[in-house]
């Protein structure tokens, strides 16, 4: 396999007014930038471009119309032609067939998306002036590989549509104007290109305790502990804000943070953000659709109504999924007893909770919901966008949760958990496997991210489809060894002697259920001080 390209690829998008704004970026482009350009603009399909001869006026680096297969290389702009969707896998472009022959097109959406996969943390994604939400899907997906995404300064817009919305959806690191652009493209790719910002190796302990200055502000401002995140995650996530505000160490970063609580706001918004969209990985609904929810439900022959809990939902898109998927296998099976399904959807951010409550989307969900879903289970809004119907809605109860600290849902049929886990330490994540056990009923249907696994716990689950990271909870009865349940139970004051022996649990059980009960807490242990499981109840 050839090198991947080491030189930046920008991509830009851009609509209506899209050829001012493009022009003002690219005047400021210096020739031999060592960069390249793939401009995506929203073209008549059915007309030859003149996009390329009219951008050349404006730029000392070479416009080209993109073709199929050409490598990209740098000091050069490509530009898409009509009626194409344009691809980039390996630093080499790719022409296909749009994708929707009727209606409105994504284009944009779609290539920042493959440019996120291709180009992961090193890659740069713009929108600029233009009617409607195409790019702001496709900023989502390059900031959550750590990329970094720059909007045009709504005011400045002929259409303000799509810069507004991308800032509006929080995936917009730089608002500047177009002419501005270049420049901060070239400061952030200096401080990004410094050497890490994390050589442990150098002072390990002034690092370390930068980096914890940083967790305890996040701490104080969100009340949200990140110290069970991945080390490497933390890091390329804060060397990413760091290279934005041109911040040359961890120290001045703090600083900068007590200094700017807006700047943790953003922090924390940055550690959280994750692509999310309505039947993502298609496969996997379909197995879920056609095989694994048609033998969940036959285990219940006199009919039941079953739970399921979604966690890190984000925006909501894969509950609403979810529903949508259980409403089609009722329809298709049919069957003569009565199943419901109450979905508990959980995230830490509670802007995003409001969001998925709301089920307002953009009109960009076209491109991952069926037009016979579309009809079926969403309404569209007079001022653009499509809502969640309301019987799909109340099958879902939204909430805040950090599931790290927090008691989890129980007595579960379904729980997934997609994308959560590559977060976390390998220690948490052990911690959490088990807990998802204790937490779904036997038979109960376990869903994981594509790039998670269930590790050692091939005790505790059982696989129904690999690829799809689909697995069943294994009958074995009995408390799993080192279990451990977040959440803040009240504090029991009185004697305990003979406790961990197993004596007076009866009454004990009693008095934690009422307690339980009185707290809201859906479930919850009792340990004594040297670590021992006392009492659970789900």
């Amino acid at each position: 396999m050839q090198s991947l390209p080491d030189f930046p690829i920008i991509g830009i998008g851009c609509s209506a007014g899209g050829l001012e704004a493009l022009g003002k970026f690219l005047t400021h482009v210096p020739a031999g930038c060592g960069m390249a350009f793939i401009v995506i603009q929203h073209l008549d399909p059915n007309h030859d471009s003149a996009l390329p001869e009219l951008l050349q006026r404006h730029s000392s680096v070479r416009v080209v119309e993109a073709s199929d297969g050409e490598l990209v290389q740098p000091d050069a702009i490509y530009v898409i032609p009509p009626n194409k969707d344009l691809s980039l896998l390996h630093g080499k472009l790719h022409l296909l067939e749009p994708a929707a022959q009727r209606g409105p097109r994504l284009p944009i959406d779609f290539f920042l998306r493959s440019l996120a996969e291709d180009r992961q943390e090193t890659a740069i994604g713009i929108v600029l002036s233009g009617m409607g939400s195409d790019g702001t899907f496709g900023l989502r997906a390059i900031k959550e590989k750590g990329g970094v995404t720059l909007v045009q300064d709504p005011a400045s817009a002929q259409a303000e549509n799509m810069p507004r919305s991308a800032i509006e959806a929080g995936v917009a690191d730089i608002v500047a104007l177009p002419e501005t652009m270049p420049g901060h493209i070239s400061d952030y790719l200096r401080h990004a290109g410094q050497a890490t910002l994390f050589d442990e190796s150098a002072q390990p302990n002034e690092v370390i305790n930068a980096l914890e200055k940083v967790i305890i502000l996040l701490r104080e401002r969100s009340g949200s502990d990140f110290s069970q995140y991945k080390t490497n995650t933390l890091h390329r996530r804060i060397e990413r804000r760091m290279a934005v505000h041109q911040v040359a160490t961890l120290d001045e970063y703090a600083v900068y943070l007590r200094a700017n609580p807006n700047e943790l706001d953003l922090l924390f918004k940055e550690l959280l953000i994750g692509v999310t969209h309505f039947f993502r990985d298609a496969e996997v609904w379909e197995s879920l659709r056609t095989e694994v929810l048609p033998a969940l439900l036959a285990r219940y022959p006199e009919g039941k109504g079953m739970r399921a809990w979604v966690s890190a939902c984000s925006t909501g898109e894969e509950a609403y999924s979810l529903a949508i998927v259980f409403r089609e296998v009722l329809e298709q099976m049919k069957p003569e007893a009565r199943f419901t399904l109450q979905i508990y959807a959980t995230d830490l951010d509670p802007e995003a909770i409001d969001k998925a409550r709301k089920g307002l989307y953009l009109d960009n969900i076209r491109a991952e919901v069926s037009p016979e879903r579309l009809a079926r289970y969403f309404v569209a809004e007079e001022g653009g966008g499509y809502r969640v119907g309301k019987d799909i809605r109340e099958m879902v109860v939204f909430a805040t949760q950090n599931v790290i600290t927090d008691p989890p849902f129980t007595k579960l049929d379904i729980l997934t958990c997609r994308n959560l886990l590559i977060y976390f330490g390998s220690s948490f994540q052990k911690v959490l496997l088990p807990l998802f056990h204790y937490a779904l009923n036997p038979g109960g249907v376990l869903l994981l991210g594509s790039a998670e696994t269930i590790g050692n716990h091939n005790h505790l689950f059982n696989p129904i489809n690999h690829k799809a990271r689909l697995f069943q909870r294994s009958g074995k009865a009995g408390l799993v060894t080192g279990l451990f349940f977040p959440g803040r139970l009240p504090t029991i004051v009185g004697p305990t002697e003979g406790l961990a022996h197993g004596k007076g649990i009866d009454n004990l059980g009693l008095l934690t259920d009422q307690l339980i009960q009185q707290n809201f807490a859906p479930a919850a242990v009792l340990v004594n001080s040297e670590g021992d499981i006392l009492y659970f109840s789900g």
